[in-house]
């Protein structure tokens, strides 16, 4: 949603901007770490358990 409203502010400035795939890229890459986190912490745990 972050990336739609960075994009809507963009063009309503200049009607040229196409800043849609420039603000999902952090987006993503914030899911990415997050899912390779989630993995270590997994990880961790169950090698604790065992």
């Amino acid at each position: 949603m972050a990336a739609r409203v960075s994009n809507k502010i963009g063009l309503e400035e200049d009607h040229h901007n196409f800043l849609l795939m420039h603000a999902m890229a952090p987006n993503v890459a914030g899911v990415i770490g997050s899912a390779v986190a989630a993995g270590v912490l997994l990880a961790v745990f169950f090698i604790k358990l065992l």
